[in-house]
């Protein structure tokens, strides 16, 4: 019970803490929309208004949260920034795709939720003003502001209205279809099926994110309306209610009542992440500029094509990662490899086993079945955004190591172990680790190149 206290209690307290905040952002609107202001719009939608106010609030929540795990320049900068603090908080942050996922799974929940309710919610309006009875509130609430449109407070303007072309002749409606279609989109493409098997559907599709933040900020521009403030003083919804039929005339005290919607308040929530996301991006597109130069190709067995590569200004840990980009296989892809070379080394190198479409086109372009060495500017040009932090940086803050890997995930141990045998031949004194235990299972013939000499060196105990 103490180890799992110690290495996965602040990753139950931070999920804890995300799921209080959004239930009590849940609570805290569902019972905003309770109060006077909305009685009149009560009284059309019932419970259903708040329904579909409650889980809205929790989806700008989750969509200020959803851009941040994927911020992996952010991510990295904050892992160096918390090492030195906290070990156990720093590793929180290599998790950041399952909190990814987590956020996904919330924001899929209340978006349903939001949906059902505003179907209910034009259920209601319509029903208003198919039942044309002067001497009910709905209908007289829906016959205001026939004249001028300005202070409506059904949108649905008449019983021959189609609430489908309300839905399609409005900005919340419009925006909304579309947040809807998108979120299905990368939603349905991340299953995990998809995306091992057409990966490529999967990048394009997740990319529909665009759109979706694009019509959350529009969407805000609500069809929902509620009493204006000037209103309630002149009409008091628990005094003037009952009185519906002598509202405006000569010696009633209460005046025809006034509407109108909230203003946009999804925008306050994302634009904070959106804008960290576009710094990000610049970056990366700052990166994807930087010469890149393939200084060897090698293929191992296996299938296994190695690339040996060099770019100005490039520092890199033990472990950490880059995405890759060829611009001659495709412009649009990027695709994460483990770095395999050790920081001491003057070059950075990947080791990329030939899968699928992408990694089969780049073998071609780089070698392919030439057996006659290739000179470097017929090589194909990449593009490197990284190195991004990943777990593995901390081996040596530990004096016991264990690597344990299968198959191609054994390449992060090539760059610790090419780090361990650099640091022992440099005899390098500040070495805190004593110790590497190393289990694997492989085929040897992927990654002999790396293990032959080092296993000998370093004497590991497996």
């Amino acid at each position: 019970m103490g180890n799992f206290a110690a290495n996965e209690g602040l990753s139950v307290f931070v999920i804890l803490v995300w799921l209080g905040i959004n239930a009590f952002l849940f609570v805290q609107f569902y019972m905003a929309f309770l109060v006077e202001r909305w009685f009149y719009t009560r009284v059309l939608l019932g419970q259903a208004l708040s329904w579909a106010r409650a889980p809205a609030a929790c989806l700008n929540f989750n969509c200020m949260l959803i851009l941040l795990p994927v911020c992996r320049n952010l991510l990295t900068l904050l892992r160096g920034s918390i090492q030195c603090c906290s070990r156990t908080a720093a590793r929180q942050l290599d998790r950041n795709l399952t909190f990814h996922k987590l956020v996904a799974y919330m924001i899929a929940f209340h978006t349903a939720v939001h949906i059902v309710a505003h179907l209910f919610n034009f259920e209601y309006f319509m029903d208003a003003q198919l039942n044309r009875n002067s001497s009910l509130l709905p209908f007289i609430l829906s016959e205001i502001g026939t004249g001028d449109n300005a202070s409506f407070l059904n949108p649905i303007r008449s019983n021959e209205t189609n609430p489908t072309i309300v839905m399609f002749t409005t900005i919340a409606g419009l925006t909304g279809v579309a947040i809807t279609l998108a979120l299905i989109l990368i939603i349905t493409s991340s299953m995990e099926v998809i995306r091992r098997s057409y990966f490529e559907v999967f990048w394009y599709t997740h990319h529909l994110f665009v759109i979706f933040f694009i019509g959350l900020v529009f969407h805000g521009f609500g069809i929902v309306r509620g009493q204006t403030a000037a209103s309630l003083k002149t009409n008091i919804p628990d005094v003037c209610a009952d009185q519906f039929e002598d509202w405006g005339t000569n010696g009633s005290n209460c005046a025809v009542p006034e509407f109108a919607g909230n203003p946009p308040m999804t925008w306050k929530w994302v634009v904070g992440p959106m804008i960290l996301y576009v710094c990000e991006r610049l970056v990366r597109i700052y990166r994807s500029h930087q010469k890149v130069v393939i200084t060897k190709v090698v293929m191992h067995p296996s299938k296994t094509l190695e690339l040996q590569m060099k770019r100005k200004g490039f520092h890199m840990e033990v472990g950490q990662y880059v995405f890759i980009q060829c611009p001659s296989v495709s412009r649009l892809e990027w695709h994460p490899f483990t770095l395999t070379s050790a920081p001491e080394e003057d070059y950075f190198s990947a080791h990329i086993r030939i899968v699928g479409d992408w990694t089969q086109a780049l073998y071609e372009a780089c070698v392919g079945d030439k057996t006659e060495p290739q000179e470097a500017w017929k090589l194909p040009r990449l593009a490197i955004d990284g190195p991004f932090g990943t777990a593995s940086e901390d081996v040596f803050r530990y004096e016991v190591v264990m690597l344990v890997g299968a198959g191609i995930g054994v390449t992060p141990f090539a760059s610790i172990l090419k780090s361990v045998w650099y640091k022992r031949i440099q005899n390098n004194q500040d070495v805190f680790t004593k110790k590497v235990r190393e289990v694997t299972q492989l085929n040897i013939s992927i990654l002999s190149c790396f293990f032959t000499e080092l296993l000998v060196i370093l004497q590991i105990k497996i």
